[in-house]
């Protein structure tokens, strides 16, 4: 069966000339814009024509290559903010060191100043841990017998008193804080002068002014230090200042809390205060000649 071209080619000139036409207008066009520009009109009449279709035509590219651009953009913001996150961590815990190091840093520099305030010699030392005892309030300190400790020197921060010294070792010793219920300080009021003793409650940041009577001039606010009739402490080291003070009618003395004014359990560093006693000894009771036997009359 034979097949033969279309009504269309087969009418008209042959086609090596229509070739030929078609390559002399191509020639004659070129020419004509290429040297009077007499097709820049019709340029932009068919560049508005075909925009729509070029859009068209490189949407599925575009659109192609948003989606990976998108997906590409998240893998990155992901990858992103996780080094960011562990960087934020990182910096953090930095800034965490340079704070605890800063704030040690001011608490060396205040035990300093307080090491200059103080005309006795002091040891420098640093707690290591708590007593393991849960009903005590103790902490043991990285001096001892070989670095001129003492048993009975008291402990004091740049504030005031910390504790004393209730165990030696040859390299490390036992402080009793000052909040242990075995410890009592002699102190007097700043405001009147009035003596008492303060003792610990056993609980951190409370202590409590024995034996008061109903009496007593003893005011919330007051400031209390080491009085030093015992001899252990010297006197005028701040102690304490009264919190609350409860007069009931129905006990034979007052209630007065206190807080103490020295970071008892807050630093990790205190001073030794290498004090001596320089009171006269207490002198000795002479002993009392024993009464005579009285004479019995019927004896005589």
């Amino acid at each position: 069966m034979e097949h033969s071209p279309p009504p269309f080619f087969r009418r008209g000139p042959p086609p090596h000339v229509r070739l030929l036409l078609c390559s002399l207008l191509s020639v004659a066009l070129l020419i004509a814009d290429a040297r009077y520009g007499y097709l820049e009109g019709i340029r932009k009449v068919v560049s508005v024509i075909v925009y729509p279709l070029q859009r068209l035509a490189g949407a599925p590219r575009g659109l192609f290559d948003s989606l990976g651009e998108f997906f590409v953009t998240q893998n990155a913001l992901r990858t992103e903010n996780a080094k960011l996150a562990t960087q934020s961590l990182n910096d953090t815990v930095v800034l965490r060191k340079y704070a605890a190091l800063a704030a040690e840093n001011a608490h060396l520099r205040d035990l300093l100043g307080a090491r200059q305030r103080y005309p006795e010699s002091t040891v420098f030392a640093e707690v290591l841990y708590a007593g393991r005892d849960l009903f005590t309030r103790k902490i043991v300190i990285d001096k001892g017998q070989q670095h001129g400790v003492k048993l009975g020197q008291p402990v004091i921060d740049q504030i005031g008193i910390v504790g004393q010294i209730t165990r030696i070792y040859p390299w490390l010793s036992e402080v009793t804080l000052l909040t242990d219920k075995e410890q009592a300080v002699p102190v007097q009021s700043l405001r009147n002068g009035l003596r008492a003793v303060i003792g610990g409650t056993g609980n951190d940041g409370q202590l409590e002014l024995k034996f008061i009577p109903l009496n007593a001039d003893f005011q919330t606010g007051d400031q209390l230090v080491t009085s030093g009739i015992d001899g252990v402490y010297p006197p005028g080291l701040p102690v304490a200042e009264v919190v609350t003070v409860e007069r009931n009618a129905a006990y034979l003395f007052a209630r007065i809390s206190c807080k103490p004014l020295a970071g008892v359990t807050s630093h990790s560093q205190v001073l030794v205060l290498n004090w001596e006693n320089k009171l006269p000894e207490r002198p000795v009771d002479e002993p009392t000649a024993a009464p005579r036997p009285k004479k019995s009359r019927r004896g005589a």
